[in-house]
């Protein structure tokens, strides 16, 4: 599965996105160039609070564990990629108010056979986005860090394209390239925004070397 992917280097570049919605940008003094792994803290896309407008926001990588995961363990560290949209505990962050995009440039997956990361890009270079979810939770993320309140994410995952399969059988992330596809994971019914929860088509991507 998707453990590594790099964000969106710009603010100017993320709110070209959407040119015609404000965009509140809560991002404070994130620098967004950098490679995000899991628990790290990264920006994502999502409804404000504040009304019909998008917010910039940063938020932790990986959702909360199901409960009966975690018993005799310290620490929560996080679920990174949902596939099992039918489960009864992640449906209740499928409604809009729980989806968000997470911007990226690309992002790695485990060589089936090496283990090593292979990465990939999307060809065209269209501006893209995983479908994601968020929620704010308390958990305990680290030891040393203790119970904390934060805001956490992970994206949706489905089969793998052509250019995944060769490397990575099992899945790929659930990437939207379209801005309409954007305006409908926000906003849509789960049964119309599940649709979404498909490859990208064949060929929209390339290996980087």
């Amino acid at each position: 599965m998707c453990n590594l992917y790099t964000t969106a280097p710009m603010r100017d570049e993320v709110r070209h996105y959407f040119p015609n919605r404000d965009l509140i940008d809560n991002l404070g003094n994130t620098l967004l160039v950098t490679d995000v792994y899991p628990d790290y803290r990264a920006p994502i896309l999502r409804e404000s609070s504040q009304g019909d407008d998008r917010e910039m926001a940063q938020a932790r990588w990986g959702m909360p564990t199901p409960p009966n995961y975690l018993i005799g363990k310290k620490v929560d560290r996080g679920v990174t990629n949902v596939r099992n949209t039918a489960s009864p505990y992640w449906r209740q962050w499928l409604g809009p108010a729980h989806r968000c995009l997470v911007p990226f440039h690309r992002f790695a997956e485990p060589h089936h056979l090496t283990r090593e990361n292979v990465w990939f890009d999307v060809a065209d270079g269209a501006p893209a986005c995983f479908a994601g979810i968020w929620t704010r939770a308390t958990a305990v993320r680290k030891v040393k860090e203790g119970q904390v309140t934060d805001d956490f994410y992970a994206f949706l995952t489905c089969d793998p394209n052509a250019e995944v399969a060769r490397v990575h059988p099992k899945a790929m992330p659930v990437i939207l390239t379209d801005p309409q596809d954007w305006e409908r994971w926000l906003h849509a019914s789960w049964a119309d925004a599940s649709a979404l929860q498909r490859p990208l088509a064949d060929g929209r991507l390339k290996l980087v070397a």
